[in-house]
């Protein structure tokens, strides 16, 4: 299974969706997922891909993760298990 499908699935476990109604350039505002839900995903993630999100709950917009969509969210978690391989 690739990361960005394994990404999805996370993400759809959270928005209490089917993998196949998250495509990489749906929002997470647009998949209903709220704050909590975000940093559920980002817990999940990090576990998952055994690695550590540079992620400000309190600030997304700080952050150096983009969060922007699924896509950005994908390509983040593909450069830090990059960096970690």
């Amino acid at each position: 299974m690739s990361i960005q499908d394994r990404v999805i699935a996370i993400i759809a476990e959270q928005a209490v969706l089917e993998p196949s109604d998250v495509t990489p350039e749906s929002s997470l505002d647009e998949l209903g997922i709220s704050s909590l839900g975000l940093v559920e995903s980002i817990f999940a993630i990090e576990e998952e891909f055994d690695i550590s999100i540079p992620f400000n709950a309190n600030e997304p917009g700080a952050s150096d993760f983009d969060i922007s969509s699924v896509a950005a969210i994908v390509r983040g978690i593909e450069s830090l298990v990059a960096e970690k391989a």
